[in-house]
């Protein structure tokens, strides 16, 4: 509804002739579908791009690209805000996080909540080894799962899992059932996720079915139990290991078998 410069009186372009060439490119190179990912200041750039991009009649569609704006990040040590900004002189890279509290930590910590949300990153939070840790929650549980079918092997522990299957609608205790159903949300989390472009939701659902599992487990001695309901038990548990190490995998973050 209004006009814009594109180009100013010198020859040169304005800043969101740029934005439109590159996802004309795009297009041109055949990709159907961009996501592009943006700092929040920039929202006031998008719908120039946008109509600039119909504005061509190539054939581009409305809504091309998809925009996922970002809030700014805050990174706390100790407490106190680490400044970002390189007037402050406390500036920090991304490299600079994965260096300090590692990529697996970096990754979940970053999408930790929704792009529009604004995030603090607690860097002492994200390094240590404790339950308060979402990252070593999770990635615990897995190696929690693994840690019991090594000693199932070591114990000669036969693993029915047509059995196990059997099984599982005798385990009628508040636990198990809450870790069934929280299987259960698994697929609809993923598909949500992607078709949302909101990654927390695994990211969340991830550390819930942690909590689930660290529960149920130590709720449950479970290689001690007679043979059908271990049977069912660890049938459950393979499927808890499986489905956290998928949804990390996602993440492109690692699943330890030992912690």
């Amino acid at each position: 509804d209004k006009d814009r410069v594109m180009r100013k009186s010198d020859g040169s372009y304005t800043y969101f002739v740029p934005d439109i060439a590159y996802h004309l490119s795009k297009w041109q190179r055949g990709y159907e579908r961009a996501i592009t990912e943006l700092g929040a200041d920039h929202h006031g750039s998008l719908a120039r791009v946008l109509a600039g991009l119909q504005a061509l009649d190539c054939g581009i569609p409305a809504g091309y690209p998809e925009y996922v704006l970002h809030q700014m990040v805050t990174v706390m040590r100790g407490g106190a805000e680490v400044k970002l900004g390189k007037r402050a002189g406390g500036y920090l890279t991304l490299r600079d996080l994965i260096d300090e509290v590692g990529r697996d930590a970096t990754r979940y910590f970053l999408i930790s909540r929704k792009a529009d949300s604004q995030l603090t990153f607690d860097l002492d939070l994200a390094r240590s080894q404790s339950n308060d840790n979402p990252v070593y929650y999770i990635q615990y549980a897995h190696a929690r799962v693994c840690s019991l079918f090594r000693n199932a092997a070591e114990k000669g522990v036969l693993i029915d899992d047509q059995a196990g299957l059997a099984g599982l609608p005798a385990l009628t205790d508040e636990q198990s059932q809450l870790l069934q159903i929280e299987l259960s949300k698994y697929p609809e989390t993923v598909e949500s996720a992607g078709e949302l472009l909101e990654p927390h939701l695994l990211a969340t659902y991830l550390r819930d079915l942690a909590a689930a599992f660290h529960t149920f487990y130590n709720a449950h001695p479970i290689l001690p139990a007679a043979a059908d309901e271990r049977a069912a038990r660890l049938t459950l548990c393979r499927a808890v290991g499986q489905v956290l190490s998928n949804g990390l995998d996602l993440l492109g973050m690692s699943a330890p078998e030992q912690m």
